[in-house]
């Protein structure tokens, strides 16, 4: 690498999680010392993420029904993208080509622990765990 270029790699964790009203439908009024208990909705996808390239933002979300996965990135309209999500022994259960704008990447998932990795040019951009509850 030529000395005076740099080159700047991050690693972050950040947990997507949505959530919706029923969490909190079926409780009353708590009050300030003794808050209600927190009630997970049924059906959920959680989303970890390890962001390891910076020039790419990488953004995998569910719906409000956690029924899809929606995908997004920053960069050049119309840019492709290739989706593999694997379960929790390593098999790959899934692969996709997206674009950057698209909205569903998955439908109809089944219950269990995922890794899934996003590449661009055959370059791993993002990857990370889902949970689908």
């Amino acid at each position: 690498m030529h000395p005076s270029v740099r080159s700047t790699t991050f690693t972050a964790v950040r947990l997507v999680t949505l959530t919706t009203l029923s969490w909190f439908t079926a409780q009353a009024p708590a009050s300030a010392a003794s808050p209600a208990p927190e009630r997970p909705v049924e059906d959920t996808i959680v989303v970890r993420k390890q962001v390891t390239h910076k020039k790419y933002r990488v953004n995998l979300y569910p719906n409000a029904s956690h029924e899809q996965l929606f995908f997004h990135a920053a960069g050049r309209e119309g840019k492709v993208y290739h989706l593999y999500l694997f379960d929790v022994e390593g098999k790959l259960v899934r692969q996709a080509l997206v674009t950057n704008e698209q909205t569903t990447v998955l439908r109809s998932l089944e219950k269990g622990n995922y890794s899934y990795e996003v590449f661009s040019n055959d370059e791993r951009i993002s990857n990370g765990q889902l949970i689908k509850k």
